[in-house]
């Protein structure tokens, strides 16, 4: 699996700290930037990760900026792309197992490098449960393509 990551300059440190454990894992890491903490616009990270996630199965991506709210707007504008902001294991695993997310949102501001290891793992090893699930992910996209 790839992992594409990005944050702006309030994200940067803890982005830095996951890319370590996703490389650890054995993941393909790829970093579209900030790579300082100079004050960078979130967005523009946001849609380069986006942009290199949707519709593509075996990619993912992960957004870090002070709170994470921001990346998950923009990214959630692509298609194909489903960004959840995740504050902790429960909520980064069942993004993934009901609602297929491919993108995980964090804020370098309110969670802490060791929740937001944990939640890293359990959102990049969770698998989407299917079944049930599958019809509500299709309205998901099909309603932000209308």
């Amino acid at each position: 699996m790839r992992v594409v990551f990005g944050s702006d300059h309030a994200g940067y440190e803890l982005k830095r700290v996951l890319m370590e454990l996703a490389k650890e894992r054995g993941w393909e890491v790829e970093d579209v930037g900030v790579h300082g903490g100079a004050t960078a616009d979130y967005p523009d990270f946001a849609h380069a990760v986006a942009s290199r996630i949707g519709g593509v199965s075996d990619v993912r991506g992960v957004l870090v900026c002070g709170t994470g709210i921001g990346m998950a707007m923009a990214a959630n504008r692509h298609t194909g792309v489903r960004a959840a902001l995740c504050h902790d294991a429960f909520t980064a695993e069942m993004a993934r197992r009901h609602n297929d997310a491919n993108v995980l949102c964090l804020g370098g501001r309110v969670t802490g490098p060791g929740v937001a290891l944990q939640i890293l793992d359990l959102f990049l090893s969770t698998p989407f449960e299917g079944g049930r699930h599958y019809p509500r992910v299709a309205k998901i996209e099909r309603e932000s393509s209308s």
